[in-house]
């Protein structure tokens, strides 16, 4: 049986219950996380860590951990545009591979001075270490195979009724509070009595209504292909749209193609998918199907609540992207850690719970945002429609193919080079943040302004070749002195003894 007394609960075991449960385990708070799933995730799903996740997993000691999973280090993460993937490649935006990354990471600055870059990796990777590590805390209890019944929030106490898949077996788990990190279908924002808006059944060309992911296994795609390996590959023509993540850097892919108005994604069978993806390729391939099943675009939805009383919501229960930007994931990562020292500061004793409602209002506007960012790029990218010669071995072809090469290039370059997206979220306005009368920086997808302006993310500095800036902080409280003294912190340092907080 599970613990029948917790500081949180949290269901729901993907990013965003499983970074909770971190934040949490390393404060010292208990908690409880269940999943109905037997395990993480089998499908590879969200295939980007941005820069700003990778920070917050160097914070948690991790990062080079996470780096090192999925792609080979000396993989290139270019994105790359064909009109199959076997026949013309119309354009490409470069980026580093892991472990050019991690030489590379130095000696940046302007918008991309930082203690981590971004990360290709599969989702089913990263769970598998949120797990484990998640798993090694004290207080922490993870399980999956268990799934959540009903939550009654009574005021002082949630009570929630869990189940599990194999055998039945019910029992009440009393939590202080909880998290629904419980995916679209949140049975936590149901229970709230919570809906999404924003919008919803936009249809594209492509990334926008019914979709149909694949995970395939093509040990002899790259020896077919003629063209340098790419971690995205989007496929650019009237008969078979597609986008697909390289997973592992040796054949496995997370295969996504925009289904036409004559396909029924209840009728796709195994050889279905198989042709799907041969088609995609341009040339015959053997491909072994791992696993398929359908999927919709064109969301840009968010809850109109992520609170009440003593409930919480977050990740895909609290916003709903498309897939563009690689925005889904990393912003149900940073609910986890924005909740988390939150709960922590509450449980303890060191805040009011009224610390608990700049949850919400920091949290919602960011999703807001990053969903509006996701619906742009997906219309940049699906409402681009090819023309009917663009695979033609003629001069008009070539022609349609050098025009199509630069958008989608351009594309490339404004979707996946996003600074600012990544570190320029913002809290101005919250009641825990005091402003000191600056004005922040405009936000702006492609540059970020590195600021001190109260509310966002601290300028990245690196104090020597190895050591961050950010490697310096406390995992709690910092307290910066620019006057290399200390002097004129007594204050501060005495009140934070005063309110026991773990200052550095």
């Amino acid at each position: 049986m599970l613990p029948g007394k917790t500081s949180v609960m949290i269901v729901g075991g993907g990013p965003c219950g499983l970074m909770l449960a971190n934040e949490l385990g390393r404060r010292g708070i208990d908690a409880v996380l269940i999943d109905e799933k037997a395990s993480t995730a089998f499908n590879p799903q969200a295939n980007a860590t941005q820069a700003r996740t990778m920070e917050h997993y160097r914070r948690l000691g991790f990062a080079n951990e996470i780096r090192d999973q999925g792609l080979p280090g000396d993989f290139p993460t270019d994105i790359a545009y064909f009109t199959r993937y076997a026949t013309h490649e119309l354009g490409r935006f470069q980026l580093p591979s892991a472990a050019e990354a991690k030489k590379k990471i130095h000696s940046l600055s302007g918008s991309w001075s930082a203690a981590e870059l971004p990360h290709r990796v599969s989702q089913k990777y990263v769970e598998q270490i949120l797990r484990q590590q998640a798993e090694k805390l004290p207080g922490i209890s993870v399980n999956f195979g268990w799934r959540m019944l009903a939550l009654r929030d009574l005021g002082t106490h949630v009570d929630v009724d869990v189940e599990c898949v194999a055998d039945g077996r019910r029992q009440t788990i009393t939590a202080q509070y909880l998290l629904g990190a419980d995916g679209p279908r949140s049975k936590t924002r149901e229970t709230l009595g919570y809906r999404y808006s924003g919008e919803t059944g936009i249809v594209r060309d492509f990334m926008g209504g019914r979709m149909y992911a694949i995970y395939a296994n093509c040990p002899d795609f790259y020896k077919i292909v003629p063209h340098p390996p790419a971690w995205m590959n989007v496929c650019f023509n009237g008969e078979r749209r597609a986008f697909m993540a390289a997973v592992d850097g040796k054949g496995e892919f997370a295969f996504h193609t925009q289904l036409k108005p004559h396909e029924s994604e209840e009728n796709v069978t195994v050889e279905d998918a198989r042709r799907m993806f041969q088609m995609a390729v341009g040339k015959p391939v053997d491909v072994e199907v791992l696993s398929h099943g359908a999927w919709t675009a064109g969301h840009a939805l968010v809850a109109d609540r992520l609170q009440k009383g003593r409930v919480f919501i977050g990740g895909d229960a609290a916003h709903l992207f498309t897939p563009t930007g690689g925005l889904g994931y990393n912003t149900a990562i940073e609910d986890a850690v924005n909740l988390g020292w939150k709960l922590a500061a509450v449980l303890k004793g060191q805040a009011s719970p009224a610390l608990l409602d700049t949850y919400e209002t920091e949290r919602r506007p960011l999703a807001v945002r990053n969903t509006g960012y996701a619906r742009k790029f997906a219309d940049s990218l699906g409402l681009y429609k090819p023309v009917p010669e663009i695979e033609d071995d003629t001069e008009a072809g070539a022609k349609a193919r050098e025009i199509a090469g630069e958008y989608l290039a351009a594309h490339g370059r404004a979707e996946f080079n996003i600074p600012g997206i990544t570190f320029g979220g913002r809290y101005d306005g919250s009641a825990a943040i005091v402003s000191d009368g600056s004005t922040p920086p405009a936000d702006a997808a492609n540059e970020y302004t590195a600021t001190a302006c109260p509310g966002g993310r601290p300028p990245h500095y690196w104090i020597s070749e190895e050591t961050s800036l950010y490697d310096t902080f406390g995992f709690e409280w910092t307290l910066l002195c620019m006057n290399g003294d200390g002097s004129g912190s007594e204050n501060f340092v005495q009140e934070a003894k005063n309110e026991k907080l773990i200052l550095k």
